[in-house]
């Protein structure tokens, strides 16, 4: 077998070719064991307060009653959470999944078509929103299936006096806290007050049971939601555990969870595999504040940081993070774009710690390459297909392509979503017959099992670590009515890797570049804006219509 999976020779001591994928049939068990293991050991932290194990486990317990006692929601009901990083997040992702739900991981940026597209979708039955984004919610709800909203406000967790003065300062002072009014609303505390007064009964929770609806574009501007069950991911933190596992020291770790935990990579990353072994997640709320940012990790004694590349070149930059203490830290994994070499040679020199690659998609749970943990220094790769976990490189017909060709990158493994969400052709793009996943990378493997990306196959733009589709934006754009025609390529830039260019024929000669960047302000999150705007006379094309975006792309690379 070993000579089809070439990376196994390569694999550091102590790391097991194979993971148990049944030790734990559902994430929820994770929790239930780590509660059990580490009770009065912190498990979150923000702004200040921290919650232990056990007070998550009070907590996330009072939530699911509440849903389950209160709102009468039924085994794999749709829960949408729209939160940043807050003490609320893993208390309410916790009860839904303690009470057989299914988490709808909600952007909290969405603008008002992105959150409606993704609430009607899901189907979701609850709305869990921070106020900051309240109005939004407010916007859309009467056109979806919601049933109950649940509202709550960054201070609402930490405690009196604090809590109080963060809400005033938010709202008042800042004035992040836009108005709305959405009738019968519930506040975050009294659903914990009144989850008290309700029973959790005995959920029984299976592996196959779908844990997360995850969205994510795929290779199509309508984001679908992937279907990861409970064992997809309890497999990837099997794996991911495993990886690192060698070098963390189980109830000591401290680490920075400043990627939103709605994103798949910090979920499972820092979210469930530090919570195996016991570790503490300190969560940033805001990390594009980077000064705010930098005098957070001045105060916490860290062992292990998750980011993209532009979090990495951000910290960096930053004055005073040369007088962080670094020497805890043993642990930074980049994820979710391309690490840049610069980035990565700064980083060892800054903290001593080399900065090592993984490479994973939503629809992977995220977790398929990594590269080892005693890597010397930064080597380009991707890493190597972690255990239980085959990855190979295919041409356009599926034949598999020999070591050093280009080719599409395909994963298979236990973490393989289960499909796209009430999409079947969708799941039949991507999923074959004999279960692997076409990733849509273009990629090559060395002879040693390592696999570095070349490319990607779609046109998709990666900014700042999330997927940009074109389609969408074109779709966007071509709503005003002065515009003929769209396209939307990728263009490089040095802080977020990519940003959006949009090059457009002009229906109504009187167009400016503001007004289009005006009207996407009002219809897209802030990473999909264009930040240069082109026109043209005529936009490229193939014989039957269909728009070059590559041929653009390739003239402002030129």
């Amino acid at each position: 077998m070993s000579s089809e999976r070439p990376w196994l020779q390569q694999y550091p001591e102590g790391i097991p070719h194979e993971i148990d994928v049944d030790e734990f049939p559902s994430v929820v068990s994770v929790l239930e064991s780590a509660i059990e293991l580490y009770k009065e050991r912190p498990a979150f932290a923000n702004m200040g307060k921290s919650l232990t194990y056990g007070e998550i486990d009070a907590l996330s317990r009072r939530f699911a009653a509440y849903l389950l006692g209160e709102l009468k929601l039924k085994k794999g009901d749709r829960v949408a959470i729209m939160l940043p990083n807050c003490l609320q997040y893993p208390i309410a992702t916790f009860g839904v999944l303690r009470a057989g739900l299914t988490v709808v991981n909600t952007n909290p940026m969405y603008t008002a078509r992105e959150l409606k597209h993704q609430l009607v979708d899901s189907g979701a039955s609850v709305v869990l929103v921070l106020d900051n984004f309240g109005h939004t919610v407010q916007e859309v709800i009467g056109d979806t299936q919601v049933r109950q909203v649940i509202t709550t406000g960054l201070g609402d967790l930490l405690g009196f006096p604090k809590g109080r003065l963060v809400n005033f300062v938010l709202k008042y002072i800042k004035k992040m806290v836009p108005e709305y009014r959405i009738p019968g609303a519930v506040r975050f505390n009294e659903v914990l007050k009144r989850g008290e007064s309700h029973s959790l009964p005995g959920v029984e929770i299976g592996p196959s049971d779908i844990a997360f609806l995850q969205y994510t574009g795929g290779t199509t501007g309508v984001a679908k939601g992937a279907m990861l069950t409970h064992r997809n991911l309890v497999a990837n933190m099997q794996q991911a555990s495993a990886w690192v596992g060698t070098n963390v020291k189980p109830g000591e770790e401290v680490i920075i969870t400043a990627l939103p935990l709605y994103h798949i990579f910090a979920l499972t990353a820092n979210g469930l595999v530090f919570m195996k072994f016991g570790g503490l997640n300190h969560m940033i709320t805001n990390p594009r504040d980077m000064p705010g940012f930098v005098k957070e990790l001045k105060k916490v004694p860290f062992t292990a940081i998750t980011g993209v590349n532009t979090l990495f070149n951000g910290l960096l930059n930053t004055p005073g993070f040369d007088e962080v203490d670094f020497s805890r830290l043993h642990l930074t994994l980049g994820g979710g774009m391309a690490v840049q070499r610069a980035v990565a040679e700064r980083w060892k020199k800054a903290t001593g710690v080399t900065l090592v690659e993984a490479y994973g998609l939503t629809e992977t749970s995220p977790a398929a390459c990594i590269n080892p943990m005693d890597l010397k220094d930064y080597n380009g790769s991707i890493g190597l297909p972690i255990p239980s976990t085959d990855a190979c490189v295919k041409d356009e017909d599926g034949r598999l392509l020999p070591v050093g060709e280009v080719g599409e990158l395909c994963i298979r493994g236990p973490q393989v979503m289960k499909g796209y969400w009430n999409r079947p052709e969708e799941t039949d793009k991507v999923l074959d017959a004999d279960g692997w996943l076409h990733t849509g990378d273009m990629a090559r493997m060395d002879e040693n099992g390592y696999f570095y990306i070349v490319d990607r196959k779609k046109d998709m733009i990666l900014v700042s670590g999330f997927n940009v589709y074109p389609n969408e934006i074109e779709d966007v754009i071509a709503e005003m009515p002065q515009v003929l025609e769209v396209a939307a390529v990728g263009v490089p830039d040095e802080k977020s890797g990519e940003v959006v260019k949009v090059v457009i024929v002009k229906k109504d000669p009187s167009l400016t570049a503001e007004q289009v960047k005006a009207f996407a302000r009002e219809n897209l999150t802030g990473y999909k804006h264009p930040r240069v705007v082109e026109f043209r006379t005529e936009l490229p094309k193939t014989n039957v219509g269909k728009i070059l975006r590559r041929e653009l792309r390739d003239e402002t690379a030129a």
